[in-house]
């Protein structure tokens, strides 16, 4: 069974020019600190690719070439990082825990992103962060 988290410390999910709902920095995270821990249900890579072949958007992570955590059920607001071409954040997997650290100094009020290199989104998913450098999609080729 699955319990709902409450979100993490310091975040809050609002809308998102990016895309939908975001998550948005409500206090200071230095650059290099830990921002939070990606929370949810723990599945098997297989169950996550069976996953996202039945939805549009898909709030999960691989840990590892077995294990991926689907934040969508369970999770604490980190599912809602969008991807940007431009992050301000990145992930460090240790242990099985997958953790968003800044990458630069985020302020209250600011959209976490990060780039999500490689999803089990098809490639030609389209990136919408419209940053200046942006690739045009959300998979790196």
């Amino acid at each position: 069974m699955v319990k709902k988290a409450k979100l993490a410390p310091g975040l809050a999910v609002a809308k998102s020019a990016i895309d939908g709902k975001g998550c948005f920095a409500t206090r200071f995270f230095p650059a290099r600190r830990k921002i939070a821990e990606y929370a949810g249900e723990l599945i098997t890579v297989r169950e996550a690719f069976a996953r996202a072949m039945r939805r549009e958007k898909h709030r999960m992570c691989a840990i590892d070439e077995r294990w991926s955590i689907d934040g969508s059920r369970g999770g604490n607001g980190t599912h809602y990082i969008n991807h940007s071409c431009e992050p301000n954040s990145f992930m460090r997997i240790a242990r099985g825990r997958i953790i968003f650290m800044a990458l630069r100094d985020i302020h209250p009020g600011e959209e976490i992103t990060i780039d999500y290199v490689q999803t089990y989104h098809s490639d030609k998913k389209r990136c919408r962060c419209g940053t200046p450098t942006c690739r045009w999609t959300i998979n790196k080729k």
